[in-house]
């Protein structure tokens, strides 16, 4: 191991970004280690990666897991559980880069510990800024740390904003694909089954993240973690539906020059990016091929039809813990559809239905955040 290896710890290593992030470390041999994995409950591809990795340690979320676990690999790995478990390794000395790539609200406070110890972060979990913008920005700029995006639309705004002057922004465009249902009529929304909304025209992810793209909030999210990142206000980012997911995201100057960065829709290249920035370094792969595309389309966003899109920025616009509470909901309706409880089109109702309850609390603490987050969901589990 060189000198300048830098240890990785990767928090959600059996899921979609955890496998893609372990194919790139595997690439750069000389420069990165994973040396943490964690999962929620996926033991037997956990039991797999620690074959293949050799890391220092493991954390497995169920504590149940974690021991069974324990009993079957040997001394040479520790085993931790729970959320002391995640909290603990990204303290620890032998980490100097912590990939937050948990889904959902699970990754906020393994993610504030993080910074707390000076750690750089490479967000993938973006309900971590949805959620709690505010707080995670403060906290960024006080402990003086990096944190660097990994979803492929914010990656490709960093990327297009390299050497330039982030005063002379005009807005931001955020690509969309549009999901398996940009040409379903709306009167046919409550008829989805969860097979057709997990059919993501471009994109290989979780479950979760699929479902969410269907309804068009991955991308209101995005439109959050955006402005947090970036610091442009809601008025000033674009969404408009490119279903080839070529260009990954624009940014207009004052000029009314427009920069793009363009990629096939493979999430290696942005985890790459994120792990060697500002660095480029040689990727093996397909290219984009320009004759064979032939051709780029865009469209506007139809925020009837994708009412989760609507709601998001209007979270954003609320402020506060409005957004932990579109999170919240969002969370649990779209786990709802998942266990076939409810339809698909009743997603985005229970959302509006929480925030049309909540009393918006500005400048959340964590605590309040986690307090907003607990009663949405108890809130949300009443309505199905």
């Amino acid at each position: 191991m060189s000198v300048s290896t830098r240890n990785i710890a990767i928090l959600g290593s059996t899921g979609s970004i955890g496998q893609n992030s372990l194919e790139v470390i595997k690439n750069f041999p000389d420069h990165f280690s994973a040396t943490y994995l964690t999962t929620n409950t996926n033991i037997e591809l956990l039991r797999k990666q620690i074959a293949e990795v050799k890391p220092k340690g493991v954390v497995v979320l169920d504590k149940r897991a974690a021991s069974a676990l324990k009993e079957t690999v040997g001394v040479n790995v520790e085993v931790l559980s729970g959320e002391e478990g995640l909290e603990q390794i990204v303290a620890r000395e032998d980490v100097d880069v912590v990939i937050s790539a948990l889904v959902g609200f699970a990754g906020l406070k393994p993610t504030v510990a993080a910074i707390k110890h000076r750690k750089t972060i490479a967000l993938a979990n973006k309900e971590t800024l949805v959620v709690a913008g505010e707080l995670m920005t403060s906290l960024v700029r006080e402990y003086g740390v990096q944190l660097i995006p990994v979803d492929s639309e914010h990656s490709a705004i960093l990327q297009c904003l390299l050497g330039e002057d982030q005063s002379k922004i005009a807005k931001l465009i955020l690509t969309a694909s549009g999901g398996p249902f940009l040409n379903t009529p709306k009167e046919s929304f409550s008829s989805i089954t969860v097979e057709e909304a997990l059919n993501h025209p471009n994109w290989k992810m979780g479950n979760k993240i699929t479902v969410d793209s269907a309804t068009l909030m991955n991308k209101g999210l995005e439109v959050i973690e955006a402005h947090w990142l970036f610091g442009l206000p809601g008025e000033r980012i674009e969404v408009v539906i490119h279903p080839q997911s070529i260009i990954h995201s624009m940014v207009e100057f004052v000029d009314g020059s427009v920069k793009a960065q363009l990629g096939l829709p493979d999430m290696k290249l942005p985890i790459q990016f994120a792990l060697t920035y500002p660095e480029r370094s040689p990727m093996n792969g397909a290219r984009v091929d320009f004759p064979g595309l032939q051709s780029m389309t865009f469209f506007e966003p139809d925020r009837e039809k994708f009412r989760c899109l609507q709601l998001a920025f209007d979270a954003l616009s609320l402020g506060g813990t409005a957004p932990a509470v579109l999170n919240a909901a969002n969370e649990v309706a779209v786990s709802a559809f998942l266990n076939r409880r409810i339809s698909f089109e009743k997603i985005p109702l229970m959302i509006e239905r929480a925030l049309s309850k909540h009393s918006v609390r500005p400048s959340p603490e964590l605590h309040d955040i986690v307090e907003v987050d607990q009663q949405t969901r108890n809130f949300v589990g009443t309505l199905f």
